[in-house]
């Protein structure tokens, strides 16, 4: 490798077309695309993207679909996590064929609350916590259960065991 004085590295760079964006880019001869900005720490705020490119925008009516859509993706998790669709005489191979399709399901549909939560908006992510503990309020707490109707680790711990 052959070194470079500044001289050479500065004719190089202006020669290419690298060089000749930067200074184009530099004295406002290019236009830039409005791209919004990805956040890496919590914010709170409208101007966000989950799921899709651009969506929900600066809508504040797509911004409350879009928590309302987080919020109803974290309860769906909850009640598949905590409904008995499985009856005890169902073949053991259709039943574990179901059983795999419903995990495969929930783990999907965790996965997007997740990414909705990587947003960092702190609505999406308040919202995403109010929805899985709605739904465990609803699907798995005792309150709406009979209590012979206990499920195993019920009886050895108050909270179910954590998947995650």
């Amino acid at each position: 490798m052959v070194p470079m004085n500044s001289t050479a590295m500065g004719d190089m760079m202006n020669s290419t077309s690298m060089g000749d964006m930067m200074n184009r880019t530099a004295t406002g001869d290019m236009k830039m695309d409005k791209t919004m900005i990805t956040h890496m720490t919590f914010f709170w705020g409208m101007s966000t993207e989950i799921f899709f490119s651009g969506w929900p925008g600066q809508s504040s009516g797509m911004y409350a679909v879009a928590l309302a859509l987080v919020f109803g993706l974290s309860m769906l998790v909850e009640w598949l996590s905590h409904t008995r669709f499985i009856k005890s005489t169902t073949n053991k191979l259709v039943a574990g064929l179901l059983q795999t399709a419903m995990y495969g399901l929930r783990v999907g549909l965790a996965y997007l609350v997740m990414l909705a939560v990587m947003s960092f908006n702190v609505g999406v992510f308040l919202v995403a916590i109010a929805g899985y503990t709605t739904g465990f309020f609803l699907f798995g707490s005792r309150v709406f259960r009979d209590s012979s109707d206990m499920l195993p680790y019920e009886k050895a711990s108050d909270l179910p065991p954590l998947n995650c």
